[in-house]
């Protein structure tokens, strides 16, 4: 393997903080959903509210898990940034290796809340295409 450089892990800071960027407007975005969704809860007791909102929670939580892994992923790239200044190679390399897989499952819980978020729009097409095929 190629000695690790100061310039390795900081390639990764753009792509990291764009990624917690999106993550950020995930949770604002769902926030807000929740907030109205609860409102219209107060309103009308209606059941198909309270399993949007279960959804909402799972992709909340997969949300705020995808943000703790990838803040972790970014804290461990400048330790091993700090790492290689003070010529500790070997365990730079092993602590960037650890921020690489914190930043995998980071983009993993990504794709399940995408495939979540998928199907619970479908749901909702599905339902506007049964309401216009009555009509």
């Amino acid at each position: 393997m190629n000695e690790l450089t100061l310039t390795t892990p900081a390639l990764l800071f753009s792509a990291i903080s764009l990624i917690m960027l999106a993550y950020t407007n995930r949770f604002l975005a769902y926030a807000s959903v929740i907030r109205n969704l609860h409102d219209k809860y107060l309103e009308k007791m209606d059941d198909s509210l309270i399993e949007q909102i279960k959804n909402l929670k799972l992709r909340l939580n997969l949300t705020r898990w995808m943000q703790i892994f990838g803040i972790s992923s970014l804290l461990l790239c400048v330790l091993t940034m700090f790492l290689i200044y003070i010529d500790y190679h070997v365990l730079a390399t092993w602590i960037f290796g650890v921020a690489l897989i914190l930043l995998i499952i980071s983009l993993m819980f990504l794709i399940k809340e995408i495939q979540i978020s998928a199907k619970a729009l479908s749901l909702h097409i599905s339902d506007i295409e049964s309401h216009l095929k009555k009509k």
